[in-house]
């Protein structure tokens, strides 16, 4: 992190900036040939761990989505990245950037989260090919 002038930090690395931290459990799926080792391996440098797959089988704090335009339907893929997310998760929707084989429209993604039950809350830009939304499910009022 770096200070700021009123005495804050700016978070400064792809993890920091996806609120990513020591002992977070952290699903990826969607995985392919094309997602962007050096930010997984940040990220596992971040959570100070590995990240796990779709067949861990217990609560995951995060789930990392690779997504691209021709992976299916979105609303699909985001309602099977539900399955392992503690209630209060997040779910970081990588895809790739506008201009790159796979970009997803942001009006694709706009559409596709309440549907799924999620909100937009963010976009980080978190590698030169892949940009990050954070998703999140609706706070219930109980």
């Amino acid at each position: 992190m770096t200070s700021t002038a009123a005495g804050g930090t700016t978070p400064t690395g792809p993890a920091e900036r996806m609120g990513l931290s020591p002992g977070m459990v952290v699903q990826e799926l969607g995985w392919d040939n094309d997602t962007d080792d050096a930010l997984r391996l940040a990220l596992e440098d971040a959570i100070d761990g590995d990240l796990v797959d779709g067949d861990y089988g217990n609560v995951v704090d995060a789930v990392l989505l690779w997504w691209r335009s021709d992976d299916g339907d979105l609303v699909d893929g985001l309602v099977d990245s539900l399955t392992d997310l503690v209630g209060g998760g997040v779910i970081w929707l990588l895809t790739p950037k506008i201009g790159r084989p796979g970009a997803v429209d942001a009006a694709d993604i706009a559409e596709a989260a309440p549907i799924a039950g999620l909100s937009q809350t963010s976009a980080a830009t978190v590698s030169k090919d892949w940009g990050a939304t954070r998703l999140v499910a609706p706070k219930t009022i109980a």
